[in-house]
Order: structure tokens, then sequence, then C-alpha cells
């Protein structure tokens, strides 16, 4: 698969997340085989929390990544590969939708930035959380049953190719033993 070996160079390695200070919180569960390895399951799952854990607009969303990813055995690279689509200069693409969404949800006129006071701040940040959920559990979902239907797709592509090839194999063995 070119992709996961494209994938791989990319992301970060078992011993790099292992030295981050900051995991250390997490004990003996960063070191569970099924956290590092790419199986369709695994990737699957990954994708989603990571794409999850980036609609969450608070800091340190890689944690969130790595706690889901460790507890639901998801692939822990690729959850966090997946949170970096958020930061500081996609926040404002990445976050606008959500924002507006859970903003006609809860019935809030949408403010501009420079104009949003304090006692107005609480409503709009939960109105920026609400959208923030539900674009993330959409999007993490979509990720997640996308991821399941192309690797599945692709097994059965190669299942067809290889019943096509021991097909052509023995059509050319009797061609050739009905020569002789």
């Amino acid at each position: 698969m070119k992709y996961l070996t494209l994938l791989r160079r990319y992301l970060p390695t078992r011993k790099e997340i292992e030295q981050m200070r900051y995991l250390h919180i997490f004990g003996d569960r960063l070191k569970q085989h099924e956290l590092w390895h790419f199986t369709r399951q695994s990737t699957a799952k990954g994708a989603g929390i990571g794409l999850f854990c980036a609609f969450l607009p608070m800091p340190f969303e890689m944690v969130a990544a790595i706690f889901l990813a460790s507890l639901m055995r998801a692939n822990l690279p690729l959850a966090v590969g997946a949170v970096w689509i958020s930061n500081p200069l996609t926040w404002i693409p990445l976050y606008t939708p959500p924002y507006l969404l859970g903003a006609k949800i809860l019935g809030v006129a949408p403010v501009k930035l420079s104009e949003i006071g304090v006692l107005e701040l609480g409503w709009h940040y939960t109105a920026l959380w609400l959208g923030c959920l539900i674009f993330g559990i959409c999007l993490g979902l979509a990720a997640h049953f996308t991821i399941s239907l192309l690797w599945s797709g692709q097994i059965r592509q190669r299942w067809r190719h290889r019943i096509a090839t021991r097909t052509a194999k023995k059509l050319h063995q009797k061609k050739v033993s009905a020569e002789n």
C-alpha cells in the first residue's frame, strides 16, 4: 500500500511520542501493541479520532486524541497526525462553519470578532463548542467509514486480481498440455 508508506514517513514514531514529557500521564497505555499497527480497523478509528479531536476548540487536542486512541485501541500516530490540521493558520477557516452552525442552533446572532464583548463570549463560546462537536463527530465518522470502505475495496480488488492471475495461469497450462 503506497499511501501507508508515505503516511508513515510524516507521522511521529512510537519513540518520538513516548519521549514527549506531558504524555507520561498515560503510563504504560502507550505501549499497547495495537496502537502502533496499521490495520483496517485501527487506521479507520485513528483517522476518525484525530479529525474529531482536531475540531475541539481547546489547547492540547493531541492529548485528547492520545487518550481516545488508547481507550479505543486506534492507530495512535494517525490520530495524532490528523489533529495537526488544526493549527493557528487553519483556525479561522476550520472553526467558522462550526461556529455559524452552533449559533444557528442556539439561536444566537453571529457577531463579528471585533464586536464581541465579555458577556457575549459565553454564548458564542457555547455556539463554537456545539458546532465543533457536531462537525467533529460527523467528519470523524465519515473518515472512519470512508477508510474502512476504501480499505476493503482494495482487498476485494487484490482478490479479483489473484483469481484472474490464477485462472490465466491454469488456462495457459491447459493450452500448453493440449499442444503436446
